[in-house]
């Protein structure tokens, strides 16, 4: 299975959305249990939901510095990936599951 149509469905499941066709949690479930990478963007994926759900309620409490300090985290150049190891990328092949 792809890795990006995973993903795909990982972001729906994150934002309570319906799954894509043909796609089910169980599966999702199983290809994640086999795919370090995939498991890898969830993490990221929930982390920067829960930092964007948190500055978001601070930003409705009125604290424009919270809402400053987000964007500036946010824009490009102020986040630098590591370096990834060969293999490791989505190169849009396909994985078991």
């Amino acid at each position: 299975m792809l890795c990006t149509r995973i993903r795909t469905a990982l972001s729906a499941r994150l934002d309570g959305e319906e799954l894509p066709p043909g796609l089910t949690a169980r599966r999702l479930d199983e290809h994640l249990a086999d795919c370090r990478d995939c498991r890898r963007w969830e993490e990221r994926s929930r982390a920067l939901a829960t930092g964007l759900r948190r500055a978001a309620e601070r930003a409705e409490d009125d604290d424009p510095a919270a809402a400053d300090a987000l964007l500036a985290r946010l824009r490009p150049g102020s986040v630098r990936p590591g370096p990834v190891p060969p293999g490791s990328a989505d190169s849009g092949g396909k994985r078991a599951g």
